[in-house]
């Protein structure tokens, strides 16, 4: 399934610490074809990995611009996928090129879940004139978007630290490299994240 992983620290104190801290997998059919992250040839301050599935070229799961826009994308876990429903990987797309604020743009979001497959979207800013900011939506939750609080947080195939096992137990992972991350390298720190999610213990 797909998971993430984030610590959000807005404009932290110390000039050490990072604003934003992610770990995140995409569990996908293998036979499903995508761009590797590579910043987007027409618009090239994205960078972002691709879908490149017949119907579905162009959205995208999780991505970050050079001005700070991020946003992030999961699945909700479900029985029955409806076929004619919007294509979800758009809502990471849509928002990386709009002018919208990430508010802005995640309320019109959370008017219109209901024309998608259920999902869960983050939306965020990083600016430096303006305070960090990262808003949560999941389509099978509150109506109303959810401005996030600094802090550690997981998110996978249900709502936003929905308390499955092996979300708590990655989340404890996390955390324990999060812990760390003042004290190593930065390429250290990468490779820590990436053992965490190639973590096979079941």
């Amino acid at each position: 399934m797909c998971i993430i992983f984030f610590k959000f620290d807005p404009r932290p104190v110390s000039t050490n610490a990072y604003r934003l801290i992610l770990a995140a997998n995409r569990d996908e059919y293998y036979h499903r074809p995508s761009k590797p992250a590579d910043f987007w040839g027409n618009h090239n301050e994205i960078l972002s990995g691709l879908d490149m599935e017949t119907g579905k070229e162009g959205g995208t799961w999780l991505g970050i611009t050079k001005r700070g826009k991020f946003s992030a994308l999961t699945n909700y876990l479900q029985p029955k996928i409806v076929l004619d429903a919007k294509g979800r990987g758009s809502l990471v797309s849509n928002y990386l090129t709009s002018d919208l604020d990430c508010y802005s743009y995640i309320k019109r979001i959370s008017e219109e879940g209901h024309l998608y497959n259920p999902f869960n979207l983050l939306t965020a800013e990083f600016n430096n004139t303006k305070e960090d900011v990262i808003y949560y939506y999941g389509s099978k939750g509150e109506r109303e978007p959810v401005k996030l609080n600094p802090g550690l947080y997981g998110l996978s195939c249900s709502l936003l630290d929905t308390p499955w096992k092996k979300l708590q137990y990655g989340k404890k992972l996390f955390a324990d490299i999060i812990k760390k991350s003042h004290d190593i390298a930065r390429e250290d720190l990468v490779q820590e994240l990436i053992k965490v999610m190639n973590n096979e213990e079941p």
